[in-house]
C-alpha cells in the first residue's frame, strides 16, 4: 500500500491538500484558533489548555500571543520556554522545531509549505513542503519571514523584517532581504 497523503505531505514531498485527512486537520486547527479568540485575555489557563490542544509537541511554560495562526498544529515542536508574540503565522505542512528559550516578535511567519515552480505543475493543485529548524535561545525579530528548508543556529539573531533564505550559522546575527550576517 503507498503512503497517504499526509505521510507524503510531513516527508516533504508532493501531495495533495484537498484530501479528507488534511482537510480535516486543518479545520480541527481553525476550531481551536477561534476558541482561543473568543476566549478572554483574562484567562490564561483556559488559553495555555487550548494552545497545549492546538500545539501538543510542546515543552514546559510555552506561550502564544493571540492571534497565532497554524495550518496543523501536529507539525509543530517546541523546546521549553518558547514564547511567540502577537499575530504569528506557522505554515507546518512538514516539521517546524523551535528550541528552548527561543523569542519570536510579533508578525514572525513560518513557511514550511511551497509550491511547484513551473505553471504547469504549479496548477495541479499539488504542493509540497521542507522542514524548518530553529536552535535554542534564538531571537527573531518582528516581521521576519523565515523560507522552507532553513536552519538557525542556537544562539543566533534575526533582525527585525528578516526574511531567511538560507541557514543561519549558531551565535550569528542575520538582517535584511535576504537575511545576511551584519
Amino acid at each position: 500500500m503507498g503512503k497517504s497523503e499526509k505521510d507524503l505531505m510531513v516527508e516533504g514531498e508532493m501531495y495533495d491538500p484537498n484530501d479528507e485527512e488534511l482537510v480535516v486537520g486543518r479545520r480541527r486547527a481553525k476550531d481551536l484558533m477561534r476558541k482561543v479568540a473568543q476566549l478572554e485575555t483574562s484567562d490564561p489557563e483556559q488559553i495555555s489548555a487550548l494552545h497545549r490542544e492546538l500545539v501538543p509537541n510542546q515543552g514546559e511554560r510555552c506561550w502564544m500571543e493571540p492571534p497565532f495562526m497554524i495550518d496543523y498544529g501536529t507539525n509543530l515542536y517546541l523546546g521549553d520556554e518558547v514564547y511567540f508574540n502577537y499575530n504569528c503565522v506557522v505554515l507546518d505542512i512538514c516539521p517546524i522545531r523551535i528550541g528552548s528559550q527561543t523569542l519570536v516578535g510579533p508578525n514572525v511567519q513560518f513557511y514550511g509549505a511551497s509550491h511547484p515552480l513551473g505553471a504547469q505543475e504549479r496548477v495541479s493543485g499539488r504542493e509540497f513542503g521542507k522542514p524548518i529548524t530553529v536552535g535554542q535561545r534564538v531571537w527573531i525579530g518582528g516581521s521576519a519571514v523565515i523560507l522552507p528548508g532553513v536552519e538557525i543556529g542556537d544562539g543566533a539573531v534575526i533582525g527585525a523584517g528578516s526574511v531567511v533564505t538560507k541557514d543561519v550559522p549558531a551565535n550569528t546575527c542575520v538582517a535584511g532581504n535576504p537575511a545576511k550576517p551584519v
